[in-house]
This record gives C-alpha cells, sequence and structure tokens, in this order.
C-alpha cells in the first residue's frame, strides 16, 4: 500500500506501519479513534478504484502488555471461534465479529507488524454504522450489552481455556492486587499516600473480600471459562440503525478467568449514575435498575452455562470487581500514574473515589458486608 505518510500523517502513523498490513488501495486520512486509557488507536480510510476502505490501526502497548505476540495469539484463536459459531447461526459474520487484517511480513504471528523504532502494531476492518455508549442512558441499551456478553461467554463455552495464554498475570487475582497495592502505599513513591488515607483505609478494612472468589474457583464450584476482562459498555458495538448488539471488541485481555469477572467489572462501570471519573460524589449511585436489566439480558443468554454458584455470586462480583478497579486507580495514582492515562494530576484519585461510593451503596444495597 504505497502512501505519502512520512510528509502527511507522520506524526500519527510511520510509513512503514501504513504498508505494513495487508489492506487495500491507498491511504487517505488518518486520525485518532477512541477514549481508551491503554493502546493508541487510528481510523485509517484507504481508497482504491473510486471506493473507501476503513480500518482500525492499533499500536499495542508493550508497557502494559509485555507479550504481544501471544495476546495476538488469543485473539485470533477466540476469533476465529466466534466467526465459526456466528456464520453457524446465519448471522453477518462481517458485522458481528472483528476481521483481523494480516501482516505484508507473515511474521510476529501473522497479525502483528513490528516497525522500525520496535513498537507492535495490529489492524482490522473497521465495522461502520454502529454506535458505542460511554456511559449507560437507558436500562435498555444495558440489558443489551447484558446480552452480548452472554452470546460472548456462550459461543465460547466449548473453546479450551486452558489453552491460552494468561498475557497479564493475575489480571483478576484480587488477592495479588491486594498485595500489589500494599507494596505501592508501603513505598509511596511520590509522597501521595497522605493525602488520600481515607481511601487506603477504605482499601484495608476489606481484604476479605479478596479470595471470595477464588476460593470458589480452587474449590471447583466457579469454573475457569474464557473472559473478556474488560467489559465495560464502550466495548460493546451495537448497530446504529436497529440497535442490535453486533459484538464485543477491545480483545486483548481475552483470557482464562470467572464469568463473574466480567459481570462484575460491567456492573461497575454501567450501573453508575456517573461517569468513572466524576469529580462531585454526590452524582455517582449505584443504579439497581440497571444492574438488573444486564442480568436479565446476560441471563438470557448465559444462564444455560452458568453454574448454581456463578449466578448466585453475581451481586458479590459486582462489589468485588468495583473494589479490585478502585484499588487499582487508587494504586496507580499513589505509584504516580503509570498505567492508566490521565487528564489531570488528580485524575486516578478521583476515579478511585467513584468506585468506592458505588462499592458502599452496593454493599447497603446487596446487604453484603466485609
Amino acid at each position: 500500500m504505497a502512501s505519502n505518510l512520512d510528509k502527511v500523517y507522520g506524526s500519527l502513523l510511520p510509513a512503514d506501519v501504513a504498508e505494513g498490513f495487508e489492506t487495500e488501495g491507498v491511504i487517505s486520512a488518518v486520525e485518532p479513534l477512541g477514549q481508551g486509557h491503554i493502546n493508541r488507536t487510528f481510523m485509517v480510510t484507504t481508497k482504491k478504484d473510486g471506493a473507501e476502505y476503513y480500518y482500525v490501526f492499533q499500536r499495542i502497548n508493550t508497557n502494559v502488555f509485555k507479550m504481544p505476540r501471544e495476546l495476538m495469539d488469543n485473539v485470533v484463536r477466540v476469533t476465529e471461534h466466534i466467526r465459526r459459531k456466528t456464520a453457524a447461526e446465519g448471522k453477518p459474520v462481517e458485522r458481528c465479529t472483528i476481521k483481523y487484517i494480516k501482516a505484508r511480513d507473515g511474521g510476529n504471528g501473522g497479525y502483528l507488524y513490528r516497525d522500525l523504532s520496535g513498537q507492535y502494531w495490529r489492524a482490522y476492518v473497521y465495522i461502520g454504522d454502529c454506535v458505542v455508549y460511554q456511559q449507560v442512558e437507558r436500562a435498555g441499551d444495558f440489558e443489551k450489552a447484558g446480552i452480548a456478553l452472554g452470546q460472548f461467554q456462550k459461543k465460547l463455552s466449548d473453546f479450551p481455556a486452558d489453552g491460552l495464554c494468561e498475557t497479564i498475570p493475575n489480571f483478576h487475582n484480587t488477592v495479588s492486587r491486594f498485595g500489589d497495592f500494599k507494596r505501592i502505599i508501603a513505598a509511596d513513591p511520590k509522597g501521595r499516600k497522605a493525602e488520600c488515607g481515607a481511601e487506603v483505609d477504605f482499601v484495608l478494612s476489606r481484604e476479605n473480600y479478596c479470595s471470595r472468589v477464588l476460593d470458589r474457583i480452587a474449590s471447583g464450584e466457579v469454573p475457569v471459562r474464557v473472559t473478556h476482562n474488560d467489559t465495560k459498555l464502550n466495548n460493546v458495538l451495537m448497530d446504529a440503525e436497529t440497535g442490535d448488539v453486533l459484538c464485543l471488541i477491545d480483545l486483548d485481555t481475552v483470557m482464562p478467568g470467572s464469568a463473574l469477572y466480567d459481570f462484575g467489572d460491567s456492573i461497575r462501570f454501567g450501573a453508575s449514575s456517573a461517569a468513572e471519573d466524576e469529580q462531585d460524589l454526590s452524582k455517582v449511585h449505584f443504579v439497581p435498575e440497571y444492574y438488573y436489566a444486564y442480568r436479565r439480558g446476560y441471563l438470557s443468554e448465559a444462564e444455560e452455562i452458568l453454574t448454581d454458584a456463578e449466578i448466585e455470586l453475581l451481586p458479590f462480583s459486582s462489589i468485588l470487581l468495583t473494589y479490585e478497579c478502585g484499588m487499582r486507580f487508587l494504586g496507580d495514582y499513589i505509584d504516580g500514574d503509570n498505567y492508566f492515562g490521565i487528564s489531570r494530576p488528580s485524575h486516578n484519585l478521583d476515579r478511585a473515589r467513584t468506585q468506592f461510593k458505588l462499592v458502599s451503596d452496593m454493599e447497603k444495597y446487596f446487604g453484603i458486608k466485609a
């Protein structure tokens, strides 16, 4: 694919990257896409014989994802499995699943391109005429998001989870996360712990939450499944015209885990009255209507594959994943904001505080105590 990116788009997309994938046509436009915390993502438009083609190019953050080859192996294998299931259902595969583009050099597993500076990139076909929501506005939309997760887990219920690489070890191992948090507050590298003592105490007082799901996994009551591990609402594509669910995107954290992690993280993000980084905590509340809408959609697809223990733990998983994420936000703030992207000095602290407000609300609503 010929391009003039050194002259026009070099600050966004290096020329060698633009030419590194088996895409159609010549690039005519590049622009930033999305609001993700981790990877850098771009919409790339190409032209050929009067037709336009649209792709997503993404630079993988190897500070976070230290095994990009294994990551893409997970992603491609899981996506191909879902594509086969989708085709068997008679659904439009190209709209309901992501299609990754092969690298021209065929290296790095076939779907990764390593640029001249050593950065790893991937590309996939852009799914048009769709919408994503940054925050729940209607219970019905959140119910559809629950359907999307249920469909995802059901289609992968026969995929051997132990065949996937754990690309971020202990990603939702809350016991391990708690240990990391304690090490961060002990080091206090930026001298920030003193200003957030109440938040630190909130985390420390709920240590017994950390092992509750892990104990049930160890006992065999909660099976290990293929899980998405980043199921917030803006990773659900919906058809712009019909409002129907299309698919889940952003599969970087697909790996072995518990279905409870996916459900709980969805509630953490979606069953809230405010944005994840809202600074005015008086605006932040747990919204039971949204919780039950999501649960209803999710169970309409996934109930047949879930165990009794998984269904029993759905309310607690909502608390656990919100607590864990708040702990991670707070730990990153104290550590100097090394993981999550920020747009203001207290951004990660603000995020942590919203999570802890939701935890408190959910504890009261579900009658669950630390």
